[in-house]
């Protein structure tokens, strides 16, 4: 549905986005993450038309958006930056106005509306000038607009940005349910919204794509997953890390908690060692000598995965 190659924007002596390559399926959900400037609203713009690629292409359900780009555009709905519209219209009027500019009329042009606005929650507002509503109320109306087409691809932009909680699981509802049918692509910084709503995760940081999977496969990168979590009442901490340092499946642990008789440690696992039974291994270890209070093995941090990525050295080292 969405396939990019080689897609690169310079702006005079500055390289926004540098040869990244990535696709998109039908009912795939695809998180663009990275940090301030990284290159997230540069590559949706090229993928929609807004800007001219510098090097690359961007083809949507089979049609190069530069050479033929009123065929892949039918097919995309386009959430940009800041959800723009035109304020003095009501919420109505700038509905039928999208729909027109889609070529619907009449008939279809009404029911695109209702579905539109059944969509995004907009009963309450329709007959509203858009300058008069919350920013919420706002970000659903170019929300909508986006939709009234039902297109193929939709494209989005910080979707859920400057909306309350109760908006944004609304949003993310949203996109899990539409993304069974579409293929779709949100930029965000944030992580919260990638394991809520995505079936895939991509990390762009100074334009060069530094991770690429799953969720579940980007947690795994995380230097927690597969860590151990120990409560232990007994002899003194540094004992116990001793001790779990002479293991060959230990790479290090870490005290987060010393009290007298009492401590919480983290155990990692040496990746390249550890099995399943690592958890069973650590017990094995500190049961003769310590008593076990909580034994939990925890899961990565996408949190800790982007930050090790998007650092000022290590994205150009992940990148050769």
């Amino acid at each position: 549905m969405i396939l990019v190659e080689n897609l690169a924007k310079a702006f005079g002596p500055k390289t926004a986005v540098d040869r990244i390559s990535f696709q998109v399926e039908r009912g795939e959900v695809l998180g663009f993450l990275g940090p301030n400037g990284a290159g997230k609203s540069t590559t949706m713009r090229m993928i929609t038309g807004y800007l001219p690629p510098t090097a690359g292409r961007a083809v949507v359900c089979g049609f190069d958006v530069a050479e033929q780009p009123i065929e892949a555009k039918r097919r995309i709905g386009y959430l940009p930056e800041s959800a723009p519209s035109y304020p003095d219209m009501t919420v109505q009027a700038f509905l039928g106005f999208a729909a027109e500019m889609r070529g619907l009329y009449g008939a279809a042009k009404k029911q695109a509306v209702g579905r539109a606005i059944d969509t995004c929650f907009l009963e309450s507002v329709v007959q509203q000038s858009i300058d008069t509503l919350s920013k919420g109320f706002r970000h659903r109306t170019c929300l909508a607009q986006a939709l009234i087409h039902d297109p193929e691809v939709l494209i989005m932009d910080e979707p859920t940005d400057g909306l309350d909680p109760n908006q944004k699981h609304e949003v993310r509802t949203l996109i899990r349910r539409m993304g069974e049918r579409k293929a779709i692509v949100f930029s965000t910084h944030i992580l919260e919204e990638v394991e809520a709503a995505c079936t895939r995760a991509i990390i762009i940081d100074r334009g060069v794509i530094v991770a690429n999977g799953t969720p579940e496969e980007l947690k795994a990168r995380s230097e927690r997953a597969g860590a151990v979590l120990l409560a232990l009442r007994g002899p003194s901490a540094s004992v116990v890390s001793e001790t779990l340092g002479r293991l060959p499946q230990v790479s290090r642990s870490e005290i987060l908690v010393e009290e007298p008789n009492r401590f919480v440690i983290r155990v990692y696992p040496d990746k390249a060692r550890a099995d399943g039974a690592f958890a069973a291994q650590v017990a094995e270890a500190v049961v003769t000598r310590w008593t076990i209070e909580q034994l939990q093995t925890e899961e990565g941090r996408l949190d800790d995965v982007f930050r090790s990525l998007t650092r000022p050295d290590t994205a150009r080292e992940v990148a050769q």
